[in-house]
């Protein structure tokens, strides 16, 4: 499990005992989320009537974590613990019998300001890990004899965070395992994309594993080397690291039908060859991984150093230097703020406005009183994550759905009537931010519905930056590069010392470079073309005992986050193999009708969508033709029980 400490005789989320005095504690307090509190209380006490009173939040925001509730609530709520967390030091830490299922629900609700679904109420609970921190349920294995595990080896492609989910849960069940990962360490994204100003854009207490404590974090959005050394440390503290192959690439596999294994090609990073034969083969090499590099007409001629920002070269010095930056989506956004008081002058090239929306929080460390909290107050940490996870948990896709009789629609300014709110939010936010500028308000306001494209969060640096006497928001397309800078389409010199592509990744190139090839023969990547789509996003036909993590049609938008995504996928990786191996079979493979009745219901479903709609031109959601594969159209819950185990009915085994 994840932990750092010993756990033999309390569970990790009941915290550590403490015998701090009650000054300490009452300084602690001043830090914490009341709401999270107040619930952590009725764990301590046995005692609901915490939630049930006149304090209780106000109102739920994304990335609010105090509560949003008056000061005086917030200090009477504090004044109410400090003698019960001080009772409960005193006597030895020492819990009363858990909350029913009924108060844990209420407790929820409480949280939420909102009654939650029932059919969410299970996944919630499976998250909040109340009676201890599990990978998953690995306890079928041990009722199979050693050899039969032995027999099926699984080579996990990518050892990113759902790679290393994968190796830790199948080395959970005793099944032999190898990670082949082209990178030198573990991380994935967090271990190639190293920018200044590379950070998490979903909290870090969510944006963890599930069974986490997750009291270790400095920021409430984590820059990039903690994040780094987070997955190093699960690594290390799995004794995960004899199981990979680093500096290693999967280049082409083959599915060998008489011996029902994988055939597994590699070039290693001195450019030697190697092969593998594996019986299952899961995929966990992302969608954001391959940098697309605009082919613009002089690109080679330019004098200075270039290079993507998905690989930063640090021993280009940029300070007091001229940079041109071309691309302004997620990762440029994080770079220009951090470079721009650096650098003699910035020119930002942005094809389209983002949207985006406060988040006060965003560069803000956690003060120490938070993590007291979550590492000694009964399941506050729990609760906390539960927090960041409910008012962005995507329980509906009401907001993202296209209204077509809404006028909104007419123009393209919006979907639907929540969507023309959240409009109005983001403009009048973005407005307070530029000042009196018209021209540059004009440049940053998008022309399509909210949240079409990739909604980006700000605390003001972004757009403070763009206000900057040395940077300048270029909204011009660009003609040319040449040697000394960047001419743009009305013939504008804009010159250069170095340039830097945000330009992103080739998201709908799944698997790429990899030709992974099945028992007919034909190539996976042939056989998708611009329509990548697998059942679940996982599995696809004549392609046995082969699953992708990260597939098509899974990255998210609406909400969630992707290691939560990758732990539902990896319980139905789980449960396949189970079947596999207690049915004494040699493969599992998706049936033709599942896959078809899935990819269709997908299609009527994502075209529904707001990432779908004619007015969003440029979105590396969309393939050449505009449609979207790339993005998951499903309630959070509703995936989640699809994948909380794998249907029968929907495999074939041989």
């Amino acid at each position: 499990m994840v932990t750092s400490r010993d756990a033999t005789d309390r569970h990790v989320h009941q915290g550590e005992p403490f015998t701090d005095d009650d000054a300490a504690i009452a300084a602690a307090l001043e830090d914490v989320s009341i709401p999270c509190l107040l619930c952590s209380m009725v764990h301590l006490t046995g005692d609901p009537s915490w939630i049930r009173g006149e304090l209780r939040p106000a109102g739920v925001f994304l990335n609010e974590y105090q509560g949003y509730m008056s000061e005086p609530d917030k200090a009477e709520a504090r004044r109410r613990a400090l003698p019960v967390i001080a009772a409960y030091r005193d006597g030895g830490c020492r819990l009363p019998p858990p909350p029913s299922p009924e108060v844990l629900r209420e407790m929820m609700e409480f949280l939420l300001l909102a009654p939650i679904p029932d059919d969410s109420v299970a996944m919630f609970v499976e998250d909040l890990q109340l009676d201890g921190p599990s990978w998953a349920d690995t306890t079928w294995a041990d009722a199979l004899p050693a050899e039969q595990r032995a027999a099926c080896p699984v080579l996990i492609v990518g050892c990113g965070e759902a790679g290393l989910l994968a190796a830790v849960q199948l080395r959970q069940a005793g099944i032999p395992v190898v990670v082949v990962e082209k990178n030198d360490g573990p991380g994935g994204t967090w271990y190639e994309n190293h920018y200044p100003g590379a950070r998490v854009d979903i909290g870090s207490h969510f944006y963890t594993y599930a069974n986490d404590e997750a009291d270790h974090w400095s920021e409430y959005f984590v820059r990039q080397p903690e994040l780094q050394a987070y997955f190093q440390r699960i690594l290390d503290e799995q004794d995960l690291g004899g199981a990979c192959r680093f500096g290693t690439e999967v280049t082409r596999m083959t599915w060998d039908d008489q011996a029902a294994m994988w055939r597994v090609e590699m070039r290693t990073s001195d450019g030697s060859t190697d092969t593998a034969a594996a019986r299952v083969v899961i995929s966990a090499v992302g969608s954001l991984n391959r940098p697309l590099i605009p082919d613009l007409p002089g690109r080679d001629d330019f004098a200075g150093p270039w290079f993507h920002a998905a690989r930063w070269d640090h021993a280009v010095d940029h300070r007091g230097r001229r940079v041109v930056q071309i691309g302004a989506g997620a990762s440029g956004f994080q770079i220009a703020p951090t470079i721009a008081p650096e650098v003699e002058h910035l020119t930002v090239f942005q094809r389209t406005a983002q949207w985006m929306f406060p988040n006060p929080n965003y560069h803000r460390a956690i003060p120490p009183g938070d993590t007291w909290a979550m590492r000694h107050l009964p399941f506050y940490g729990r609760w906390f994550r539960l927090m960041t996870f409910l008012p962005g948990a995507g329980l509906t896709m009401d907001r993202s759905r296209i209204d077509p009789t809404y006028a909104g629609n007419d123009d393209g300014t919006a979907i639907n009537p929540i969507n023309e709110i959240t409009r109005s939010v983001f403009t009048t936010w973005i407005a307070s931010q530029v000042g009196d500028d018209p021209e540059l308000l004009a440049k940053v306001i998008p022309d399509y519905p909210a949240s079409g494209k990739r909604t980006l969060q700000d605390n003001g640096s972004w757009l403070r930056c763009l206000t900057r006497e040395n940077v300048e928001l270029v909204r011009t397309p660009i003609e040319r590069i040449v040697a000394d800078g960047v001419i743009d389409a009305d013939g504008r010199h804009h010159p250069a010392d170095l340039i830097v592509y945000a330009t992103g990744f080739r998201h709908n190139d799944f698997l790429y470079p990899m030709d992974i090839v099945g028992r007919s023969g034909q190539p996976l990547r042939e056989r998708w073309g611009d329509e990548p789509t697998a059942y679940l996003g996982m599995a696809v036909p004549d392609y046995p005992n082969l699953f992708c993590l990260y597939g098509p049609g899974t990255n998210l938008a609406h909400g969630g986050n992707l290691i939560f995504q990758s732990e539902c996928q990896m319980r139905y990786v789980l449960d396949a193999l189970r079947q596999l191996l207690e049915g004494g079979h040699r493969t599992v493979e998706v049936t033709q009708e599942a896959y078809d009745d899935y990819v269709a219901h997908y299609r009527r479903e994502i075209d529904q969508m707001v990432w779908s709609h004619p007015t969003i031109t440029h979105s590396h959601y969309k393939n050449p033709q505009g449609k979207v594969y790339t993005l998951s159209p499903w309630p959070t819950q509703q995936y989640w029980r699809w994948t909380h185990a794998a249907d029968p009915a929907h495999l074939t085994f041989g």
